[in-house]
């Protein structure tokens, strides 16, 4: 068998001695998360996608939220501090992040960018987020997450 590869997401889980499990799931192309779940079977209110927003100020904010909700721009921008923030675009996200839409982690990006969790994630023990690469998605706690990327939790999502 193979060895699996592995992405930056997973090796820096791995440099810093964080359990995580790996799912994989068949997709050649960008899905999105409430199909991304349907295909590993993880529950939907435990599943969160990564977006990357940009501040008036221009710097970059990463956020994570439950795949279900939406982030909510005033809130988010409250939670870093400006007075508002926008998404990136799509054709954006490579450059910015080093990752494709679809598969873009909040661990591994080109810069450790500011990070907010909702606050949701603290409900529980383990939630499932991309792994960096379309067709993997990471388990991990929420906790250990937040501290790894120096998140703060806040509710950021509706």
């Amino acid at each position: 068998m193979a060895k699996e590869a592995k992405t930056n997401a997973m090796r820096m889980l791995d440099k810093n001695k964080i359990s995580y499990e790996t799912i994989t799931y068949e997709c050649e192309e960008f899905i999105d998360g409430l199909h991304t779940a349907e295909k590993t079977g993880a529950p939907v209110e435990q599943s969160f996608k990564t977006l990357v927003a940009q501040g008036k100020s221009g710097q970059y904010y990463v956020f994570v939220i439950p795949i279900a909700l939406e982030v909510q721009l005033k809130a988010a921008a409250k939670a870093v501090g400006e007075k508002s923030v926008e998404l990136i675009h799509v054709k954006d996200i490579t450059k910015v992040t080093g990752y494709v839409r679809g598969g873009c982690s909040p661990l591994g990006m080109k810069k450790l960018f500011p990070t907010v969790i909702d606050a949701s994630a603290r409900n529980f023990d383990q939630i499932y987020i991309s792994g960096g690469r379309i067709g993997i998605s990471l388990k991990v706690d929420p906790v250990k997450l937040a501290g790894l990327v120096r998140a703060e939790f806040q509710e950021i999502a509706g």
